[in-house]
């Protein structure tokens, strides 16, 4: 999977362009992905991508970066031995095309603000 272009609420992944938040895998796309608060990551929206046990997840908070991950957040996927970038989801985008290549990498990215 590689992101081709990112600009507000919009994403390219391997030549699909999706307009909601996503989460990319190493071998699909969840274009369905909602987090229980709009703008803070729990635990709970990532449960799917912690039982797939990634090496990398890359979190992509928005074009300005509204979207908060908590203290806790981080905390617990540090503590199942996932390394963790946050960062506004343009620098994200550039960051998950990177390391995808190395290891196994997922994306959480919020696409608006």
């Amino acid at each position: 999977m590689k992101v081709k272009h990112y600009s507000f609420g919009r994403i390219t992944i391997d030549g699909i362009t999706y307009t909601s938040d996503v989460i990319i895998y190493q071998d699909k796309v969840d274009p369905a992905w909602w987090r229980k608060e709009g703008h803070a990551l729990h635990i709970d929206d990532l449960k799917d991508v912690i039982n797939l046990k990634p090496e990398i997840l890359i979190i992509g908070t928005g074009q300005s970066g509204v979207m908060v991950v908590p203290e806790e957040t981080l905390s617990y996927l540090k503590g199942h031995n996932i390394e963790v970038h946050v960062e506004r989801t343009g620098k994200a985008v550039e960051l998950f095309n990177k390391l995808r290549k190395d290891k196994k990498t997922f994306a959480a990215l919020h696409l608006t603000c």
